[in-house]
């Protein structure tokens, strides 16, 4: 039998950013883990709501790392990453609370699976019988959406599965293959951050997987909420996305139904009383083109999956949350979507 000692170590880290008591019952519920070969390292983003010392106060263990700026999501985790000592590494959001037995079924999952990015089952902090993401799904033209959100949990998911890409929420995973991947990119600073992992990762092999025994709570989106502010993130790392990570032959393939979904997704934001976000984001993009250019280059060159190999697991889909659009607007919207996508697919498996 193994000891405790001879376990790999598993660095847990949590980025804070003013989450309150949301952090102290976090941590609070990391330290019931059954697993005892872990270490805790807290990151914090400037917060103004001293959580993160009271915090350090209550557990003493934690490895507390005070950022003198606030790096966004992908860097502040990032820098958690660098100074992690284990093994595995879980980036695990503050808002959020863990089942003891959860590093034990993340390592069974991985030991039986391989190099990989793994999610567990995410269900509401407020009710806890309502999905959350049983894994996360990346659709052709980069929109990232959890799968049965919104839906009761009936344990309709009982076996490991390969999935579009592990949410941050809670994202399990070895060093080895962050350092086959690459960290967190910081240009993102948050919201897609994960799409564009997951993405990257399946492009030179790795894949992402739901691991159903693992379960977790998660308030969700505490700081932001649905917010002008995260519809500007969300647009402007879309498009980032997929700029970045399909090939110009790929691109242009597409290039028309890319027009008609962004015709559709102004209409989207004006609805929505967004239009400054989406304005901002189109801005933001146009003045990032060399370092946009620069990345493309960058992971053209790592990759070793073919687009057309990968956005054949791309659904045509996607699931917008009920308390985002009305009913009405989600079924017009995904009904054009599926026949942009089935047609932009069409096109771009042509010649291969």
């Amino acid at each position: 039998m193994i000891s405790e000692q001879e376990k790999p170590l598993i660095s847990v880290i949590i980025l804070n950013y003013n989450a309150g008591d949301l952090l102290i019952n976090c941590v609070n519920s990391v330290f019931k883990t059954n697993y005892k070969n872990y270490e805790v390292i807290v990151i914090d983003n400037v917060s103004t709501d001293n959580s993160h010392r009271k915090c350090k106060e209550r557990f003493e263990n934690i490895q507390l790392i005070e950022n003198l700026e606030n790096f966004g999501y992908c860097e502040g985790n990032n820098i958690g990453i660098r100074k992690a000592k284990g093994e595995f590494v879980v980036i695990l959001n503050p808002d959020t609370i863990v089942d003891p037995n959860w590093l034990d079924e993340f390592l069974k999952a991985y030991s039986k699976f391989g190099d990989g990015l793994y999610q567990p089952k995410i269900l509401s902090l407020y009710e806890k019988d309502v999905l959350q993401s049983t894994g996360n799904m990346m659709h052709l033209f980069g929109f990232g959406f959890a799968r049965d959100k919104g839906i009761i949990d009936k344990k309709q998911s009982k076996k490991i599965e390969k999935i579009g890409y592990a949410s941050g929420t809670c994202l399990f995973t070895s060093s080895k293959v962050l350092k086959k991947i690459g960290l967190l990119d910081p240009f993102l600073f948050l919201y897609h951050d994960d799409l564009d992992l997951g993405w990257r990762a399946a492009q030179i092999g790795i894949n992402s997987y739901f691991v159903p025994n693992v379960i977790i709570l998660h308030a969700e989106s505490y700081i932001l909420k649905w917010s002008s502010k995260k519809f500007y993130w969300l647009e402007r790392n879309r498009k980032y996305c997929l700029l970045t990570h399909f090939s110009k032959d790929t691109y242009k393939k597409m290039r028309f139904s890319l027009l008609l979904v962004d015709f559709l997704v102004w209409i989207f934001y004006i609805s929505k009383g967004f239009v400054g976000a989406k304005i901002k984001a189109e801005i933001d993009i146009n003045k990032n083109r060399k370092h946009i250019e620069e990345k493309y280059f960058e992971l053209e060159s790592k990759k070793i999956i073919h687009d057309y190999e990968l956005i054949k697991n791309f659904p045509d889909k996607i699931f917008v949350p009920k308390n985002v659009t009305k009913g009405n607007i989600n079924n017009f919207f995904n009904s054009i979507l599926e026949k942009l996508s089935k047609k932009a697919k069409a096109k771009i498996f042509q010649k291969n």
